[in-house]
């Protein structure tokens, strides 16, 4: 099934305003530090007595980077020291037995996913330790169920290490590439050649990953329309399975890097609008299905047909093709998700090594759902994945009448199915082709605690 999907400008101005980008729900800001490592022990327990207990999904966090991408958000460690990296290795080894004595071992690790920083900044002989501990940990597996993928800056690896790689046992890769125009480039201090790029995308192919994936950003200082579509017309050269095309928050007030950006080089905010605007255009005229979120992908990639059968899955990592699993986070900052829980690892390396040398977990905060949460964390999720909300499929599973418990959220939402963008019927609600860019404000009309969050969100749109 491929629906079109709609760019309508006024309705997009009209609804882009910060909201949540619901990887979970209740979102972080509701995590709180009485949530201890004690309620994630027994959470991990009552996890393993379930009646068929989940597999395992493992998130984990390598904050190096060699150099400061000026647009970067993201909780990292910029250094040329690799010692720093190889002890952190040895204290996330730690982590990891201590982790993996939580969970029966008769549980498989079934997806796994490195992020950062960068995660190639450790040497393919430390990522293949750090394989080892996690399969002496976790228990891998069989081939054919895994989902494993890490991060790649391509400033990072050679063509004959993406070979490396995939022998350690990754099947699936995204590429950091953003834009491929030089003054772009030198504007956010991440200057990459188009020739690397490209050889590295054949090297993934050739060693034979499963799935190649692009990351792209709009948005960025000294973008043009014709500038940004050239970069475009180079991705969809390449054919990628997947692109995740994601928009700039310039936020300098909060994220140090951005400072460094000239304010004279940031596009009008009317240039995000049309850089995205011909994003969608060019890739779903290229072939491309959108997915949700910033995400497209190709008609036969897993991600699209999992959309289609109704299997798709959103959790920390993003869009998933596998089931439900209780997700572990390894690493400084790192969040994970086991059974009724979220829990999230210190911020600071030296705290992190200080409880792991005393032999405890990193969890300093977290939270355990209410069966509110869980009833509107499954609608949301609907929302997200489906574009859909089966009102006898919510009710059945949570004891409900949808239209008396949601009455407030219904009326809400009211306003966007006036504009065209939500069909609000009996039985349902269905995002329309051009409300699929604003699935996010649907899914705030179910948030309980938005209204009092003190939390800073990106842009819907």
């Amino acid at each position: 099934m491929q629906d079109h999907l709609l760019f309508n400008r006024p309705l997009v101005e009209k609804y882009d305003r910060p909201g949540p980008r619901y990887t979970s729900y209740p979102t972080a800001p509701q995590f709180h530090a009485a949530f201890a490592e004690d309620d994630y022990r027994a959470a991990a327990e009552r996890s393993n007595r379930a009646e068929t207990p989940k597999p395992l999904s493992v998130y984990v966090h390598i904050p190096f980077c060699k150099s400061l991408c000026y647009y970067c958000a993201c909780n990292k460690i910029i250094t040329h020291n690799t010692e720093r990296a190889a002890e952190y290795l040895a204290w996330l080894q730690q982590e990891i037995r201590v982790q993996g004595a939580l969970f029966d071992e008769t549980r498989r690790m079934t997806q796994l996913h490195l992020g950062g920083g960068t995660p190639t900044y450790l040497s393919n002989t430390q990522l293949g330790e750090l394989m080892a501990s996690l399969d002496d940990a976790f228990h891998f597996a069989p081939p054919e169920e895994r989902e494993f993928s890490l991060e790649v800056d391509p400033r990072t690896v050679t063509p004959e290490q993406i070979h490396e790689l995939h022998a350690l046992g990754f099947n699936r890769l995204s590429f950091g590439v953003q834009d491929f125009d030089p003054d772009v480039q030198k504007a956010v201090n991440r200057v990459q050649s188009e020739e690397d790029v490209i050889s590295l995308v054949h090297a993934a192919r050739d060693a034979g990953f499963e799935s190649v994936s692009v990351d792209l950003i709009y948005g960025l200082p000294l973008q043009t329309v014709a500038s940004f579509d050239t970069t475009l017309d180079k991705i969809i050269a390449l054919r990628p399975d997947r692109i995740a095309t994601y928009s700039y928050a310039h936020l300098p007030e909060l994220f140090k890097a951005q400072r460094l950006i000239r304010p004279e080089d940031m596009p009008p905010p009317e240039r995000k609008l049309e850089l995205l605007e011909l994003t969608i255009r060019r890739l779903t005229e290229a072939g491309y299905v959108y997915i949700g979120m910033d995400h497209f992908a190709l008609p036969e990639d897993e991600l699209t047909l999992a959309r289609e059968n109704g299997t798709l899955q959103r959790n920390f990592q993003g869009y998933s093709t596998h089931a439900d699993c209780d997700m572990i986070g390894l690493g400084i900052t790192s969040i994970g998700k086991v059974g009724d829980t979220y829990s999230q690892n210190v911020k600071e390396t030296a705290q992190y090594q200080h409880r792991l040398q005393e032999g405890r977990l990193g969890v300093f905060r977290g939270y355990r759902l209410s069966d509110d949460d869980r009833l509107r964390r499954d609608v949301i999720n609907a929302l997200m994945c489906h574009n859909r909300i089966d009102f006898a499929v919510i009710e059945a599973e949570h004891g409900i009448v949808f239209r008396d418990y949601f009455a407030d959220a219904l009326e809400e939402l009211q306003e966007m199915a006036d504009d065209g963008l939500l069909a609000i019927r009996d039985a349902e609600i269905e995002v329309l082709p051009a409300g699929r860019l604003m699935m996010r404000n649907a899914a705030m009309a179910f948030d309980a605690y938005l209204a009092h969050s003190k939390g800073r969100y990106s842009r819907t749109v």
